[in-house]
């Protein structure tokens, strides 16, 4: 663009190139109206809630309890002054070398980063970070400081180590907050959207920000994707099948057979209640209930009903005898077949190897093969989840829960989210709110976005005996039905699939079931994380991991492992075809004394949680 002569004045733009430039007047004003208006009942909203005493608690997180933990720590750090003299002076000489090394580049010299950005930062793909030399110094100062603040966090003395994870964690939850990624004026893509938009993506930004906290009313429910791109049963959840069976927690969908013949025992399927079944039947090339029924599997899926206030008391034995016992009873109405393979799903799976440690002990043997998808039952390594669950957070929690007798979906959700809050939080923040933009529809995001509540009793009973006291690893130290369960007694030949970059569940603390069990065990890894590495079909870019033996580390089984591309789903169909029972012809819906009531995906599924 070439630059006016010194002194000469632009000529005044006609109609056309003033209309070009900006918005309508009348339109912005109206627009700004509008704004004004909505604002003003959000804020109405918001004061009416802090009147009434809304919790201020952030997901499963309590305020208070956090609080104490930073005192803590800054006590700690306080009692040496020495040290912490010492990393400012640190700190200080990278600030100044920093300096110098920008001055250089400033002059035209060439100079190595002091800090690069970890692989796999998205924040700082735009180009501009690296060449433009203000902004490169801007990412390096924040870098710089965020290794700072987490490296003195992490070597503080005398402190015990969950108050430590706990202060790391909320730590980092800072540190990413603060990124320059994050603001207007330090963002150079948001910078450059503005100049050219003449602010048209703040406008935008801020009605979106404005729709998303009246959405949440008055919290802010991020908008991670189109919600209107998506509808259960129409273009996700569509593998064709009928609800054949349905008490108060669950429906049980059972799936049109695909082949001319079946394995002849059915395969059950359990997912967690956190979140809705339909993960594992996204989209038909995704789907691993489509691929497990063209594999010949009768397939039944355990659908969770999303609990309000009147299932407050249902308890974890009632999820494991109106969900795992109910469904395996009306399988064997459906088809005639007592026996079955199960598959348990995350909290799905550790209910699983609750009940098979239940059935043992009565010596039933309907189970003929388990399967546990990214499970844990040993909780001593339990993850950054750990950090919630203290008796300060939990009896604030249960003090929470206690008002409506569930736990908020939406509590679940940011949870979760603040696990990868770069991905889940704050990217979304620069694209809908800075940007302007409108979040680009998703499947997985909008199943990341179903959330689900938790019965009080149940969630309660899960998360102390469980999370905080690691009781369900040793032999009686949980009791369901008036049965004391031993996981060390269970003898059904068991498949572990864990996910290398899980923060749910870590590979490592869910290897530690091949520890447990007496039965045979085959532990497969698979690369990526908690959803991706699960929801891998064949012809998916994530290979795996397999061994044929179990050694006592995690460690110890990797190095002997070995890689293979691809998909894991096809080691499993070999492994669980050995328990198959042999083949028989195929089983439709209704075939049975079960009469369908509602096609597939069901009517549990499609209540939302804010309904």
């Amino acid at each position: 663009m070439s630059r006016s002569k010194r002194g000469a004045k632009p000529a005044p733009p006609d109609q056309d190139e003033r209309d070009k430039q900006g918005a309508d007047p009348a339109e912005l004003a109206r627009q700004l109206g509008g704004i004004a208006e909505q604002s003003q009942r959000l804020v109405a909203e918001f004061l009416k809630r802090q009147s009434a005493g809304a919790d201020s608690g952030v997901g499963l997180a309590s305020a208070l309890g956090v609080g104490a933990a930073f005192f803590e720590m800054t006590a700690r750090m306080m009692s040496d002054p020495s040290r912490l003299v010492q990393a400012q002076l640190s700190l200080w000489h990278e600030y100044m070398t920093l300096w110098q090394r920008t001055a250089q580049r400033f002059l035209g010299g060439e100079v190595e980063p002091l800090i690069e950005a970890p692989a796999g930062d998205r924040r700082f793909r735009d180009q501009a970070w690296s060449d433009n030399t203000v902004f490169d110094y801007i990412k390096q100062s924040y870098l710089l400081t965020a290794r700072w603040i987490q490296g003195q966090v992490k070597n503080v003395e005398g402190i015990d180590e969950r108050t430590l994870r706990k202060v790391d964690f909320y730590t980092r939850q800072f540190v990413d907050a603060i990124a320059p990624s994050n603001f207007l004026m330090t963002n150079p893509e948001v910078l450059r959207a503005t100049i050219d938009s003449r602010g048209e993506n703040l406008l935008n930004g801020l009605k979106n920000l404005l729709q998303d906290l009246e959405r949440g009313k008055g919290r802010l429910a991020i908008k991670m994707t189109d919600m209107e791109a998506f509808r259960i049963g129409d273009n996700i959840a569509v593998t064709p099948g009928k609800v054949v069976y349905q008490n108060d927690l669950i429906q049980l969908l059972q799936y049109v057979p695909a082949t001319a013949t079946v394995k002849r025992r059915p395969l059950l399927i359990i997912p967690p209640w956190i979140n809705k079944f339909y993960i594992l039947d996204l989209r038909p090339d995704n789907s691993f209930i489509r691929w497990a029924v063209g594999q010949g599997h009768t397939v039944f899926v355990v659908s969770w009903v999303n609990p309000d206030g009147h299932l407050a008391k249902k308890s974890f034995e009632d999820y494991m005898r109106e969900g795992v016992l109910d469904a395996l009873d009306a399988i064997a109405e459906a088809t005639g077949e007592r026996e079955a393979n199960v598959i348990g799903y995350c909290l799905g799976g550790t209910l699983l190897a609750c009940t098979l440690a239940w059935m043992t002990a009565k010596r039933d043997k309907r189970i003929k093969s388990a399967t546990y998808f990214v499970t844990m039952v040993d909780f001593a390594e339990a993850g950054e989840l750990s950090v919630f669950i203290d008796e300060e957070q939990l009896s604030a929690l249960e003090e929470r829960m206690q008002e409506k007798g569930y736990l908020e979906g939406r509590d679940m959700a940011t949870t979760f989210n603040m696990l990868r809050a770069n991905d889940l939080i704050w990217s979304f923040v620069v694209n809908n709110y800075l940007l302007g933009k409108s979040p680009f529809p998703f499947d997985l995001l909008y199943w990341n976005a179903d959330s689900t509540r938790m019965p009080a009793a149940m969630h309660s009973f899960y998360l102390r005996n469980m999370y905080q006291e690691n009781l369900l690893v040793r032999p009686g130290g949980i009791t369901l039905g008036g049965v004391p369960l031993d996981l060390r007694q269970i003898k059904t030949p068991s498949f572990l699939l864990s996910t290398r970059e899980d923060h749910i569940a870590p590979w490592r603390s869910t290897y530690a079931a091949t520890q447990l069990y007496r039965g045979p065990v085959k532990f497969v890894l698979s690369a990526s994380g908690h959803i991706a590495g699960v929801v891998n079909p064949p012809g998916g870019k994530y290979g795996h991991w397999e061994n044929d033996n179990n050694p006592p580390t995690a460690e110890e089984w990797l190095a002997t492992a070995t890689e293979s591309p691809g998909s894991w789903w096809p080691a499993w169909e070999r492994w669980v075809s050995k328990y198959s029972g042999g083949e028989v012809p195929a089983r439709h819906p209704g075939d049975g004394k079960l009469p369908p009531i509602e096609d597939a995906p069901g009517s549990y599924v499609k209540v939302r949680a804010e309904d």
